[in-house]
């Protein structure tokens, strides 16, 4: 048996892992790359395994880092199924959808660029429709159940605390009349997340991914976080500020919400100032995960389930509103007093936050306010990294609003968080793979685990791939090396012999003194090896 690490190796972006078994193979997510242009050229390449070689998925959880590049699967001829919890299911119906909206409206603004600039067209990486086509082949489960997806395999999904569904994945290979176990905790969640239950602890395995979004990091205490909250919020708008909150449509804007509705009552001296000040969701997706949380209250931890049960909606109050059209969404920008805005994406990379940037980061009375994590090349990462100057859809854009960030809503599980976590196993792991993070978490959590716990760690690169008989990391840098030697020496080959015979034509009509004989074929074909030279030049600097 072996697995690759396809993504979200030292890096936090791209989740997708290929388990072959002697009889099997499978994947654990199949996500898109986010952060920048380089990212999106990565969710662009062929996948290194043939699709139809792939006997079902597992899906940790529906965040489009794990879930995003399924469409593309099934547009590459993927059709076996998909497994995943419930609520999961659910979420994708709808985040899936609103992806290849997002490609769709994304390829048509760089396919203009390119038309300008002479370049080829590109197609998105998949649409709408083909993101619904794709749902036909999804499987929802539930927590606990013990599901046998082929003959060697067996796999049970537990609750991972990080977003309504999100899964840690028990995963049992039968090989050689031997039983390994897997376990890909997904994202765990952080302690004490507004309606969702903590997360699941382990027991056994003898191998274990583990994630490291955090791995450096302490959270603030929690017990701050709501006050830390409503500071912020009464500070801005007293000082005739809008509050603008970029966060994740699924998970993030749901708990803000149950902030915000629980948290009034704190404030009573207050209560009427903050009626009187709108929240405005503007995210026609989050409006629809919203209503996927309240068909599945049983996900939710005691607390919103007891609100449930007073008749108390927890993500609902009586100045909230859900924005659903553009023109809605622009007059937000219109509005003369304070408002609240909470919009996707939550990295500040697509949708209509970036319209809301655009025109309140050049005003010091606002503010902008961080919930969640922000990847490396991110517009929210060059924000809270105090970049005073920003470029949005192409203007530049002074930053003088106020920058905030409240690291402990981080639907992510911190170093304490995860060492806890970890620590529960009594049977300990044979060793830990240091994924979904970046290089100073995973090496800070690596050493920490190693010193407390006692279990080897392993950090494998993007297309590694550990053999479990063996016992052994194959890093692919040398194997891509010797892959790339071989191929340039082919093509340099291939060039060589054109280049030679094309060069003994032209000495044959130098020789002949035919003044009479068409040159442009052979012209044409130096032309050619020209352009093949330059293009194999672009790959080596590439």
């Amino acid at each position: 048996m072996k697995i690759s690490f396809l993504g979200d190796a030292k890096e936090v972006t791209g989740s997708c892992y290929l388990v072959e078994t002697e009889k099997t193979k499978f994947l654990v997510d199949c996500g898109m790359f986010q952060g920048g242009e380089v990212e999106d050229e990565l969710n662009y390449q062929e996948f290194i395994f043939d699709v139809n070689d792939i006997d079902f998925v597992l899906l940790t959880h529906a965040h489009i880092d794990h879930s995003g590049r399924i469409p593309l699967l099934y547009k590459r001829g993927y059709r076996k199924r998909i497994y995943a919890t419930k609520a999961t299911v659910d979420l994708c119906r709808y985040m899936l959808p609103d992806s290849g909206h997002i490609q769709e409206m994304e390829s048509e603004w760089k396919n203009r660029k390119r038309k300008r600039a002479d370049k080829p067209l590109r197609e998105p990486l998949y649409t709408a429709d083909e993101a619904k086509d794709s749902l036909s082949i999804f499987y929802g489960i539930d927590y606990g159940e013990i599901i046998e997806p082929a003959q060697d395999v067996k796999v049970r999904f537990n609750d991972g605390g990080h977003m309504l569904g999100s899964s840690i994945i028990e995963v049992w290979v039968n090989e050689k009349g031997k039983e390994t176990k897997i376990v890909f905790s997904g994202d765990l969640g952080n302690k004490k997340i507004p309606l969702l239950k903590e997360v699941t602890p382990i027991k056994s395995a003898d191998y274990v991914l583990c994630e490291s979004t955090y791995g450096n990091r302490l959270h603030e205490d929690i017990g701050d976080r709501a006050k830390k909250l409503m500071e912020i919020i009464i500070k801005t708008v007293k000082r005739g500020g809008n509050v603008i909150i970029p966060s994740f449509a699924v998970g993030r804007t749901q708990e803000l919400l149950y902030e915000l509705h629980k948290n009034r009552e704190l404030y009573k001296d207050e209560i009427e100032f903050l009626n009187n000040v709108p929240v405005y969701v503007d995210s026609p997706l989050a409006t629809s995960i919203t209503d996927v949380f309240t068909k599945h209250p049983e996900y939710l931890d005691s607390e919103a389930q007891e609100y449930i049960k007073r008749g108390d909606l927890p993500l609902d109050f009586p100045n909230l509103y859900f924005t659903h059209s553009v023109e809605e969404s622009k007059a937000l920008n219109e509005i003369k007093t304070p408002v609240i805005i909470i919009s996707a994406s939550g990295m500040c990379e697509a949708g209509r936050i970036k319209h809301h940037l655009k025109h309140n980061l050049w005003r010091p009375e606002c503010t902008v306010l961080f919930v969640g994590y922000q990847a490396k090349g991110t517009l929210g990462r060059k924000l809270l990294e105090g970049e005073k100057n920003v470029k949005i859809f192409g203007e530049d854009i002074s930053v003088k609003a106020e920058i905030e960030y409240i690291e402990s809503f981080s639907g992510h599980a911190d170093q304490n968080g995860i060492l806890d976590w970890l620590s529960q196993f009594t049977d300990k792991p044979r060793k830990i793979f240091i994924v979904h993070g970046e290089d100073e978490a995973q090496e800070e959590l690596a050493d920490k685990i190693e010193n407390q716990l006692g279990i080897e760690t392993l950090i494998p690169s993007r297309y590694d791939t550990y053999n479990f008989e063996e016992d052994k990391l194959f890093t692919a840098e040398a194997e891509d090396k010797v892959k790339l030697s071989v191929e340039l020496t082919n093509k340099i080959e291939e060039m060589k012999l054109r280049s030679d015979k094309a060069l003994n034509k032209l000495q044959e009509l130098i020789n002949s003194k035919d003044i009479t004989k068409d040159l442009s074929p052979i012209v044409s074909e130096l032309n050619n090896i020209n352009e093949s030279l330059m293009k194999l030049y672009r790959e080596l600097l590439d």
